[in-house]
């Protein structure tokens, strides 16, 4: 049943919130003759090259760009990548009912649409911050308690669930589970912390809070456009996406299952903290066998541009794979298209830890219509021999279950919740 958002107080006359340690490995594998490509610079050719008044130009047109927030999908999934982000999370009040998920809902659609446009929600007492969208985005997905303390487990899609912890996790409460999230991304960041706030606070009349996450990427002006951005290993982060129609129609949105569900998708959302002293240890060569990439341009070892295809049967005259057993790009690659699905990473950082060094790391989002088909075979291959595990600890892990976009005048989840 569609439902009309709650109009504004003045109209109405009804309250609007009232309704409411293995680097050795990697030593003797590049002492057996197996070493990356030279390093090089990242250049820029003359027709990429930029002025600080084009940059002054493009920061400008960025700051008041909109995008859409109604149509067939949600925004924030096939948008191209924002600077910043933040992913919240929530529990649902103990005896909150449907109709009171669908009132938040209502609300939290209309507060969304409103910032997409550059407008405040309402109410909001720092209205001037929502004059610059900066391409905002907010995208919501529910978990596996939404369903059950809704009474709605057989709506769930197929292969969703609570994810089972992998040997690597050391995973903390802090940063996992979550009965509703959602994400918020724009490339200003004070953008994104007033959209987050001004959502978090309807979400709030029905839902605890549980986590949050904010994190950042490199922004998208200025720079070549057909690289991708880089994590705080140095490392490209991202190469292997869905990039056309017709891929994220095999990998992203879902064609079967519920109908609610039709045109939404599944988010993975994992904390990933990074060894950052022992990372600094190795050499570029072995962070590269580690890897299975050359830092310089994110090429693979056996390539020269970063789309490269990796060819994993390349050996060299000794016999031994140009991209080791244990590197991550072996690891991850698969030509199952059932296995491939839509990476959307933030970098975060959160000052130091006890020992000096940075809390840090990345918030790997990923995005497929089936959990158990698509990302779990992938994710265990990597549990079970990836070389980055020995820099990289997940300690955050949830997941949820995203509906598709709404039409004016809709919601997002009316779908699911009439």
């Amino acid at each position: 049943m569609t439902q009309t958002p709650v109009e504004d107080s003045e109209t109405s006359g009804v309250s609007r919130r009232g309704f409411l340690a293995s680097a050795g490995v990697v030593s003797s594998y590049v002492a057996a003759g197996v070493a990356g490509f030279a390093g090089g610079a990242l250049t820029v050719n003359a027709a990429q090259a930029s002025t600080p008044e084009k940059e002054a130009q493009l920061r400008a047109q960025q700051q008041s760009a909109t995008i859409p927030f109604y149509g067939e999908y949600q925004a924030g999934i096939m948008t191209p990548l924002q600077a910043y982000g933040t992913y919240a999370a929530f529990t649902l009040k103990p005896g909150i009912t449907v109709d009171q998920a669908r009132s938040m809902m209502q609300l939290l659609t209309d507060d969304a649409a409103r910032l997409a446009k550059g407008k405040p929600t309402l109410p909001d007492g720092e209205p001037y911050l929502a004059t610059e969208p900066a391409r905002l985005t907010s995208t919501f997905g529910f978990g596996p308690g939404f369903f059950s303390k809704l009474g709605l487990q057989g709506a769930m899609p197929s292969g969703f669930g609570e994810l089972r912890a992998f040997s690597i996790d050391q995973l903390q409460p802090e940063f996992s589970g979550g009965d509703l999230v959602i994400h918020v991304g724009a490339d200003n960041p004070l953008t994104v912390a007033h959209a987050a706030r001004q959502l978090s606070r309807t979400a709030h009349t029905f839902a605890e809070p549980l986590w949050s996450q904010t994190g950042f990427n490199r922004p998208q002006y200025g720079v070549p456009s057909d690289q991708t951005g880089r994590n705080l290993f140095g490392q490209v982060d991202g190469t292997i996406n869905p990039r056309t129609t017709q891929e994220f129609d095999a990998q992203v949105w879902a064609t079967s299952g519920p109908q609610w569900f039709r045109d939404g998708t599944c988010l993975v959302v994992r904390r990933i903290q990074m060894d950052f002293e022992g990372w600094d240890k190795l050499d570029d060569t072995k962070k590269e066998t580690a890897m299975g990439r050359n830092l310089h341009n994110g090429a693979p070892l056996t390539g020269t541009k970063e789309f490269d295809a990796p060819d994993l049967a390349a050996k060299h005259d000794n016999g031994m794979p140009v991209i080791a057993s244990f590197a991550h790009v072996r690891r991850a690659k698969t030509d199952n298209p059932a296995e491939k699905f839509l990476r959307r990473p933030l970098n975060y950082e959160d000052g130091l830890l006890p020992s000096g060094q940075p809390n840090a790391g990345l918030i790997f989002a990923a995005y497929m219509a089936n959990v158990q088909k698509q990302f779990v075979p992938v994710q265990q291959r990597l549990a079970d021999l990836d070389l980055m595990n020995t820099w990289t600890t997940p300690i955050g892990s949830a997941v949820f279950a995203l509906p598709s976009g709404c039409q004016p005048g809709g919601y997002i989840g009316e779908g699911l919740l009439g």
